[in-house]
């Protein structure tokens, strides 16, 4: 008994030291704020934007008037510059959704020694940039159950202050709702959660024909298993204290289900026609950012691929 008392004591210190880390979250936005924009000006720096011709209010180019086209359409303060008759074209503005989920459970707070930050953090850092790149090109970005979607040029600080002011509980996986059809749905998680409520999320989030991403924010810990000895294991979510007298022995083992996991994991995008990849937070947060850049504008052209990956991937 007094053991299990010992036990109950240290799990209720893990939890409370990682909501506490949770909450300090506060004092590092500003730094992560500033990082993830770092991040985004330097991707945006060798991206074009979205930059094709349809209806809005922004010039594009001038193209040559068609036979056939209505005679309005045509500019004729360039056209009198020369012998050819020109059109002045609009920059497309049909942008489209995309939602971004970056979980901030208590178990994204974990960091080990070798980690350039916690998991939080990196996914924070990684869904600030996403953002302002997706907005620069000019989509709209939502947060599911959190924040509408906004074509703003501030939306990393909307993003936080919604974060700062959500008092609600903060699960691991997005709360169910309906996206459109065309919309984009980006996932940053642990993913430790039972398959069958991954499973569950997915089907709801692609219920209505929306493609989307799942990215597992790992550390490289949780990749390697590099305990030995006598260690204790503490779930900070609730779900108990498992003590190990030789963890090394353990290894194998945790491989072994990793892999199944992620396996499971990766036929169901696959079936879904949604990409899987795994990323650690030792690898570049830009790499991850390049990636998902890519992978909505395979998703665009209509020929997504979910073996696509980035960084290290079972």
């Amino acid at each position: 008994m007094a053991a299990e008392d010992g036990h109950t004591g240290k799990e209720i210190i893990a939890i409370r030291r990682a909501d506490g880390e949770s909450r300090t979250l506060a004092a590092s936005l500003p730094r992560l704020v500033l990082e993830a924009r770092r991040i985004a000006a330097n991707v945006i720096h060798g991206l074009h934007g979205r930059r094709r011709a349809g209806s809005g209010e922004n010039f594009w180019q001038y193209r040559r008037f068609v036979s056939g086209e209505p005679s309005q359409n045509v500019d004729w303060r360039r056209s009198a510059r020369d012998d050819h008759l020109y059109v002045r074209e609009l920059e497309w503005e049909a942008s489209h959704t995309v939602w971004i989920w970056p979980d901030r459970s208590p178990s994204m707070a974990f960091a080990s020694k070798t980690a350039r930050e916690s998991k939080l953090e990196r996914t924070l850092i990684v869904a600030f940039a996403l953002a302002e790149l997706l907005v620069s090109g000019g989509e709209r970005v939502g947060v599911p159950g959190l924040m509408a979607p906004t074509a703003s040029r501030s939306v990393i600080d909307k993003m936080a202050q919604a974060m700062l002011h959500d008092d609600a509980g903060r699960p691991s996986l997005p709360p169910s709702f309906v996206p459109s059809a065309l919309a984009e749905i980006i996932v940053l998680s642990d993913f430790w959660s039972p398959i069958s409520e991954i499973t569950a999320t997915l089907a709801g989030l692609s219920g209505a024909g929306a493609h989307g991403t799942l990215v597992q924010v790992v550390d490289p810990a949780e990749e390697s298993f590099p305990y030995s000895g006598r260690i204790e294991f503490v779930e900070p979510e609730g779900a108990g204290v498992i003590t190990a007298g030789r963890a090394e022995s353990w290894a194998q083992d945790y491989t072994a289900r990793l892999a199944l996991h992620r396996d499971q994991i990766r036929a169901e995008t696959s079936r879904l026609d949604w990409l899987f990849t795994t990323h650690a937070t030792d690898r570049s947060a830009a790499e991850l950012l390049l990636f998902l850049h890519a992978g909505m504008q395979v998703s665009k052209s209509g020929a997504r691929s979910s073996t696509i990956k980035a960084g290290p991937a079972a």
